[in-house]
């Protein structure tokens, strides 16, 4: 024992020695090709006396990251995380600067810009050295890895040793998208896993499951999570009791959304358990949150949405790593929408103004804190962690879901994935590594590239109310750019979106990818078919017959309710199933998925959904999005769920999964399974009871 202590402590004594000359000889390269930056006096110095004042100014440098730095991002937690993120160049400068001025040698002097240079180049090179080092060394790695993991570690009790369970969320990830990428090449590690190799058994199976008509993250997360996404009609509809608009990304929405689940349940979420939530919309109940829109419009001390953020940028290298990431995806952004403008693609959308920002945080700074999150959990040893990278979704949006821009980071996914697993062999306890999406994308243009309105120019056309002779730009409501408004702690409202829209007549049109919805403000119940038509004639004939719209659903005195089609189709809910029925074309289960919308307490006055095409999948989106998602039709609605073989199947043969809640219901299974736990017998009937209720 004493004898293996002793050479770890040689050993890890060796590898500073190495990382100190490593940066020793980077400072003294950097003099060499930086003019502001010197390491002698005027009046010239030896060779050797150049090489003592690189040594003890290298030195000086890393001292000071490793103990002054954190004890800077503790305290610059209460500056905004992006904020945080820019100022992270200007910091390392200025420890540099330091350093050289209480170098003994007293020669060394740097340019301030010079400095913020000369930092970032040698915390990189520092990190690179290091890890390389530890390669071989698996108690090293796991050293290294710890020091990502919550700094309160070392006070929690020792963890049980039955399995915990990691679900990592892939955002916006299709089960066709999957398969394809697996198929492909692109991602090793989830082929590893599924057995794809010659003779190479699998350890996971992959299971496709459908969503509801809502297939959106607000949705899908949230019956996943709390176990009821109950009168979650779209991404974002109109409230007549409140009069609000709810936005499942708008942090004061999200929290609302989790306490009518908590609600309707009477249970806090799947995560109440020793559990962790990171990068979600929604807490599960988790103790440990980090970076989780529903807490993120608390203030004060309660407020631990942004923890990950420390936990992450603590580590000077780690900081300095992500940021230069960041700037390489948005030159990267920048290059692949200008290729694509210069190639005339189609179909294309806007992806200028703060977007290649807003991608390069959705698919660098998100993932790197949300991965690092996650390897703190598995090392600290907690039950349940689920965390979502949104990286996939948001660049699918405006590049396509199957565009080479989307395949490159599904490469850089699966390499998190295969880190996430190296971590989980050095935990304290077994994991079970779970991977699913909330949802897939459909690609097509948008309705307003081809039809040259938008659907609220198409309402107001068919109420009768002028229309602007220029449509409006209509926002997308992907899950990043909540995430980097939380982050900067802004309010997340959209561009003509009213938090409280007026009562007045005119009605309130909503998007979400390719579903629409129309409600009266001024009308305070659900209006009906026949008001509707008594109030405006034209208007369900005009949305109905347009080419670019799929179907209606509206409320109807003599039915009940009733989905719309072109030609004056009229169709009872009851008699959806008939074959071929008006929704053949959306796949199984399209009924009843507008059944169950239309049993929501605030479903809209009317909700339309864009036309579909089988033949090549692409529906037309309300949104500007041509990788879009959150109603009916192609692989939007059709996400995936990989599980390990050591838990019991997803669904018994023939029977397939429906429905968020369903999921919900899978994943506590196997929470049960991993603790020994038996479920109880009543269990699944009540469940059902409840879905159907």
């Amino acid at each position: 024992m004493g004898g293996g202590r002793w050479r770890r402590g040689a050993g890890q004594v060796g590898r500073s020695v190495a990382v100190w000359a490593v940066s020793t000889v980077t400072m003294l390269v950097l003099a060499g090709l930086l003019p502001d930056f010197q390491l002698q006096s005027p009046d010239g110095d030896s060779a050797t006396t150049i090489a003592v004042t690189a040594a003890l100014g290298a030195g000086a440098f890393g001292v000071l990251s490793a103990v002054v730095w954190p004890l800077l991002v503790r305290l610059l937690l209460l500056v905004p995380a992006l904020v945080l993120g820019l100022l992270v160049f200007f910091l390392n400068g200025s420890l540099l600067l330091l350093a050289l001025r209480v170098n003994p040698a007293g020669q060394a002097e740097a340019a301030p810009e010079t400095a913020v240079i000369v930092a970032a180049v040698m915390s990189a090179v520092a990190s690179a050295t290091g890890a390389a080092l530890a390669v071989r060394d698996d108690d090293a790695y796991r050293r290294r890895l710890y020091r990502l993991a919550d700094r309160r570690r070392r006070r929690l009790p020792p963890c049980s040793s039955t399995p915990g369970t990691v679900v990592i969320q892939l955002d916006g990830v299709g089960h066709d998208v999957l398969r394809d990428a697996v198929g492909k090449g692109l991602m090793p590690t989830v082929a590893r896993w599924l057995g794809a190799g010659p003779e190479q058994p699998p350890s996971h199976r992959l299971t496709p499951w459908r969503t509801d008509w809502s297939s959106q993250t607000g949705a899908s997360q949230l019956g996943i999570l709390h176990g009821s996404n109950h009168d979650v009609p779209a991404f974002r509809w109109y409230e007549k009791d409140t009069g609000e608009v709810m936005v499942s990304n708008r942090p004061s929405s999200a929290l609302e959304l989790q306490r009518r689940a908590a609600g309707r349940t009477g249970d806090g979420g799947l995560l109440t358990a020793d559990g962790a939530s990171r990068g979600n919309l929604f807490s599960g109940g988790a103790g440990e949150l980090a970076l989780v829109l529903s807490v993120a419009v608390r203030r004060g001390r309660g407020n631990r949405s942004r923890a990950g953020y420390f936990a992450y940028f603590s580590d000077p290298a780690n900081a300095v790593r992500t940021l230069l990431s960041f700037v390489a995806e948005t030159a990267r952004e920048i290059g692949q929408s200008t290729r694509a403008r210069l190639r005339k693609e189609h179909p294309r959308v806007s992806r200028g103004g703060l977007y290649p920002l807003i991608r390069a945080f959705a698919t660098v700074v998100q993932r790197d804190v949300v991965v690092a999150a996650v390897v703190g959990d598995l090392l600290a040893g907690r039950t349940a962690v689920y965390a979502d990278l949104v990286a996939y979704d948001e660049v699918a949006h405006h590049s396509g879901p199957r565009s080479r821009d989307a395949a490159k980071v599904l490469q850089r996914l699966d390499r998190s994935l295969a880190l996430i697993e190296k971590v989980a062999e050095h935990a304290p306890r077994p994991y079970r590594i779970v991977v699913l999406s909330d949802h897939g994308q459909s690609p097509g243009e948008t309705f307003r590239s081809r039809y040259g309105l938008t659907l609220g120019d198409l309402v107001r056309a068919g109420c009768g109310l002028p229309v602007p002779r220029r449509a409006e730009d209509t926002y997308s409501g992907a899950e990043a750019r909540a995430a980097v408004r939380a982050a900067l702690r802004r309010p997340v409202e959209e561009h003509g979106e009213d938090h409280r829209p007026s009562r007045r007549p005119e009605p309130v049109v909503l998007a979400s990818g390719n579903l629409g919805l129309v409600s009266f403000p001024d009308v305070p119940h659900r209006m009906s078919q026949e008001e509707i038509d008594a109030r405006h004639p034209a208007l369900l004939p005009t949305l109905a017959n347009h080419p670019g719209i799929g179907f209606l659903l509206v409320r109807s005195e003599e039915h009940g309710g009733l989905v719309l089609g072109a030609r004056g189709a009229r169709t009872p809910l009851d008699e959806l199933d008939a074959d071929p029925g008006p929704l053949a074309v959306f796949g199984p289960g399209a009924a009843d998925a507008v059944r169950r919308t239309h049993s929501f307490p605030h479903t809209a006055d009317i909700m339309v959904n864009s036309c579909y095409d089988p033949a090549d999948g692409e529906v037309l989106a309300f949104e500007e999005q041509i990788g879009s998602h959150g109603g009916l039709g192609g692989a939007q609605g059709l996400p995936f769920l990989l599980s390990p073989l050591d838990c019991s199947a997803p669904a018994k043969d023939g029977e397939e999964l429906v429905g968020a809640e369903h999921v919900h219901r899978v994943l506590r299974r196997w929470l049960r399974e991993a603790a020994g736990e038996e479920e109880p017998l009543a269990a699944g009937a009540a469940e059902a009871g409840e879905r159907a209720a």
